[in-house]
Parts: structure tokens; C-alpha cells; sequence
């Protein structure tokens, strides 16, 4: 294996530059958008690619928000280059998804106790053959406890992670695939990826989404009710990473 002395996707002035915590959204612009709105004193520390990276602070503790870009393959360099040359020790990623199940309802906050895919992208990594991988019971403990703390309504469960945009495909055709005793609340691209490489890495990782379509719905949400339900899910996890 070529790894190499620094890191390739990402690249910044000094290593301190990154945090050991660090907000993970997929779009670079969402990244810049919590920057801005969230961080105190932020600046961008990385942009190879576009991939933006800022550090600041939120209430005192230094956090770095970046983005993941779409698919396993885009956040897998990015998360195994946050936690091999930057000694990241928590990534949290938030994102947006399409509910899979009627429990699923259009503004929902769900954060993944596991993550099930078709995908090769685990046993291509490090040979791992099983479907599911599981999330950080203990950070999720936090997650969980953090959003009654802060009085905001989300369900934990297992999430679909797909190669392809779901809305693209036919989903119902992955769904039908899925092992009876696996019961999906939603689907998106990044979570599986992420859990495995955070897993491999003995490093702390979690994924919170919110749902933003539904295959049981013609509803899609506006921009404007996106952003304001995706700032919950963003306050959700900056009070819970600096825990």
C-alpha cells in the first residue's frame, strides 16, 4: 500500500490548521454557509478541488467543517485523510436523504445506529464482506442525549447508502434486495463509507440526516425549509461534538 507522507486531497498551512473535530456536510458551500453562520472567527484552511475547509470555534471549542462531496468514494479519501494525517479523532456528517419508510416523514432528523449497502466500497477498502456497518455507540449516545437536551425530535435506525442518487434509479428494486430482518428508514451515499473508514480507523463517527423527500411523497421540501430544518440538524452537531 502507497500511502505517502501527505496527504494528497487536502492541504493546508500548518497541521494544526485541522481540528480533531470536524462537521462533515457534503456540499462545500454548506461548509462555507456553517462557517459563516455558526463559527466564530473561521477561516478557510483548505480548497483543493473546491473541497472547502474552515476551522473556527463554536462556544470556545475549535471545530473544522468540511465538505465530503457526493458518494463513498469522495468522502472515503476525505475522512481516511482527516483521520490518518490529521489525527481527527470525531467526524460527524450531516446530510439530506430520501425516506424509504412510512416512519420516515419529510423533516425528520434520523442519526444511524448502522448502515447497509450493496456497495463494494468496504471489501474493495480493506477486504470487509458483510452489508452493515455500525456507528459509534458512543457518540450517537451523545447525539441522542444532546437532542433532548436541546428539544429537537429525531429517530435512530438503519440507513440505506447507495452508489446511485436514489431518486434516479428503481429504488424499490435495492429495497426488495435488502435481508427481510433490516428494517430502512432512508437513503443516501456517504453514510456506509464513512462509518467503515472511521471503524478502521478505531475513530469516532456518525451520521445525521434529514429528510428532505420521501418515496411515499410528491412533497419536496423548498429551499427555505430545508435551510431551517438542516440548521437544526447543524446545531444538533456542533453541541454534540464538543462533548
Amino acid at each position: 500500500m502507497f500511502i505517502g507522507e501527505n496527504p494528497i486531497h487536502i492541504k493546508v498551512e500548518n497541521k494544526s490548521d485541522i481540528s480533531n473535530l470536524v462537521i462533515m456536510p457534503g456540499d462545500p458551500l454548506r461548509a462555507k454557509y456553517i462557517a459563516e453562520n455558526f463559527l466564530d472567527n473561521a477561516k478557510e484552511v483548505t480548497c483543493v478541488r473546491n473541497m472547502l475547509g474552515f476551522t473556527g470555534t463554536y462556544k470556545g471549542k475549535k471545530i473544522t467543517v468540511m465538505g465530503s462531496g457526493m458518494g463513498m468514494p469522495s468522502i472515503g479519501i476525505y475522512s481516511f485523510e482527516l483521520f490518518h494525517f490529521f489525527d481527527v479523532d470525531k467526524i460527524i456528517r450531516i446530510g439530506t436523504a430520501g425516506a424509504v419508510s412510512k416512519e420516515a416523514k419529510l423533516k425528520d432528523v434520523i442519526l444511524a445506529k448502522d448502515a447497509y449497502s450493496e456497495s463494494n466500497f468496504a471489501y474493495s477498502f480493506n477486504g470487509y464482506e458483510k452489508n452493515v456497518v455500525d456507528g459509534c455507540k458512543n457518540l450517537n449516545s451523545v447525539i441522542s442525549r444532546t437532542a433532548k437536551e436541546i428539544g429537537l425530535k429525531i429517530q435512530e435506525g438503519t440507513i440505506l447508502t447507495c452508489d446511485v442518487f436514489g431518486p434516479y434509479i428503481d429504488i424499490d428494486a435495492i429495497l426488495n434486495r435488502v435481508p427481510k430482518h433490516i428494517e430502512l428508514l432512508i437513503e443516501e451515499m456517504e453514510g456506509f463509507g464513512l462509518l467503515h473508514v472511521a471503524n478502521h480507523f478505531h475513530k469516532e463517527a456518525a451520521v445525521i440526516a434529514t429528510v428532505v423527500d420521501s418515496k411515499y411523497s410528491d412533497v419536496v421540501l423548498t429551499i427555505e425549509d430545508r435551510q431551517l430544518k438542516l440548521n437544526d440538524m447543524i446545531t444538533l452537531a456542533l453541541e454534540s461534538i464538543i462533548k
